[in-house]
């Protein structure tokens, strides 16, 4: 499976951002899809997900409210739509799909710069 990630981009606080993600190869393994970032020097943390089988959406409590994730299961694509954006939002996100959950992340994208400039 690889994953291709878009989006991104430098934005002032307060404005919005849309990441896309897009999967490919053997796509009818995935379980989850969904997003992580990780800011400079800070532990790499999970933004939010989607199960496909169910629909289950569970997002980290810093974004709740702020952020939605939505997922095309027959494109096999994921998007992240980021509103409210506030410095602290600034990171790597990276795109991310597992077989079981992510406990045990199976599938990387490439990382993607969100910046937020206040």
């Amino acid at each position: 499976v690889q994953l291709q990630a878009s989006g991104g981009g430098l934005v002032q606080a307060g404005g919005s951002l849309r990441l896309s993600c897009a999967a490919s190869g053997r796509t009818s393994s995935i379980y989850v899809m969904g997003w992580f970032r990780q800011a400079p020097g800070k532990e790499r943390e999970l933004v939010a997900h989607i199960r496909w089988s169910t629909g289950i959406i569970e997002y980290a409590d810093s974004v709740k409210g702020r952020f939605t994730i939505s997922g095309d299961n027959a494109k096999n694509a994921v998007y992240l739509e980021m509103n409210s954006l506030k410095p602290e939002d600034t990171a790597v996100y990276y795109c991310a799909a597992a077989r079981t959950g992510f406990g045990n992340v199976d599938y990387w994208g490439q990382g993607t710069q969100v910046t937020v400039s206040s």
